[in-house]
C-alpha cells in the first residue's frame, strides 16, 4: 500500500529520471487519493498517450527496481484477452497498471482530456506531468476494469459525492458507444443494476442506457463482434 504522500514522492523521484517529458492521466485508487476518497491504494493506474512514453515510464520504474507481473488473477480473462490490457509492474507492495492510448476498449475522449479535475507536474531535467481525471471518469473507468476492488470504490465515490452528474456520467458512455466502444455499454449497464441497491438513481438514466443497449441490439451479430 502507498499513501498520498509517499505516492508524491515517489512521483517526483521517478520524474527526476526520465529523459523526455511524459504526460499521462491519473485514475483508479491514484486519483481518488487526489480527491481524499482514500487514504492508501495498492496499485497506481495511469494512462499514457502513446507507447512512447509509457516505455519511458517503464525505463525509469526499471531503474528503481520494479520488475513486470502477470495480470492473471487481476483482470478477468476476457479483459486479458484485449490488445490494450494494460502492462503491471512491481515492487513490494505497490503496482503499477500502466495503459496506452487506451483503458481495453475505452478511448481517451476529448471530455477525458480536458474535464480535468487537477494537474500535477513533477520537475527534473524533464516534467512528469499528471492529469487527475473527472470523477465520472473515474466512476466509468473502475466500471470498465471490473477488478475485485472496483465497485466498493465505486459506491464510496457515489457516497462521497453528492453532487455526483449523471448525465454528464451517460453523455460519456454514449460518446465510447458511439465510437465503437460496446463494452463500456454492457460494464456500465451492469454497474448501474447493482449499485441500485445500495443509492438512488433517476430512472431517466436507466432509460437513456437501455436507449443504448436497444440501438445495440438492432446492430446485425457480426457487426458487434467486430467492435470487440
Amino acid at each position: 500500500m502507498i499513501t498520498q504522500q509517499d505516492q508524491l514522492s515517489l512521483f517526483t523521484l521517478l520524474g527526476k529520471e526520465l529523459k523526455q517529458n511524459i504526460t499521462c492521466y491519473a485514475f483508479g485508487g491514484t486519483a481518488m487519493m487526489f480527491y481524499g476518497y482514500k487514504d492508501e491504494t495498492k496499485d497506481i493506474d495511469l494512462l499514457f498517450e502513446n507507447e512512447e512514453e509509457r516505455k519511458e515510464f517503464i525505463r525509469v520504474l526499471t531503474l528503481f527496481g520494479y520488475t513486470e507481473r502477470s495480470a492473471i488473477k487481476i483482470y478477468i480473462p476476457e479483459k486479458l484477452r484485449d490488445p490494450h490490457r494494460p502492462l503491471m509492474y512491481q515492487k513490494d507492495d505497490i503496482r503499477f497498471d500502466l495503459f496506452s492510448k487506451k483503458i481495453f476498449k475505452t478511448l481517451l475522449s476529448i471530455q477525458m482530456q480536458e474535464d480535468l479535475f487537477a494537474v500535477h507536474e513533477f520537475k527534473g531535467k524533464y516534467t512528469l506531468q499528471l492529469k487527475v481525471l473527472r470523477k465520472e471518469h473515474l466512476v466509468l473507468l473502475k466500471a470498465v476494469t471490473d477488478r475485485a476492488t472496483d465497485f466498493d470504490d465505486i459506491k464510496k465515490i457515489i457516497s462521497l459525492e453528492k453532487n455526483f452528474d449523471w448525465q454528464y456520467f451517460l453523455d460519456e458512455v454514449a460518446w465510447q458507444f458511439n465510437h465503437g466502444n460496446t463494452w463500456a455499454l454492457l460494464d456500465v449497464e451492469k454497474m448501474m443494476r447493482e449499485l441500485k441497491s445500495y443509492t438512488f438513481i433517476q430512472e431517466k438514466y436507466f432509460k437513456q442506457l437501455y436507449g443504448l443497449n436497444h440501438k445495440k441490439a438492432k446492430k446485425p451479430y457480426s457487426n458487434i463482434r467486430k467492435e470487440k
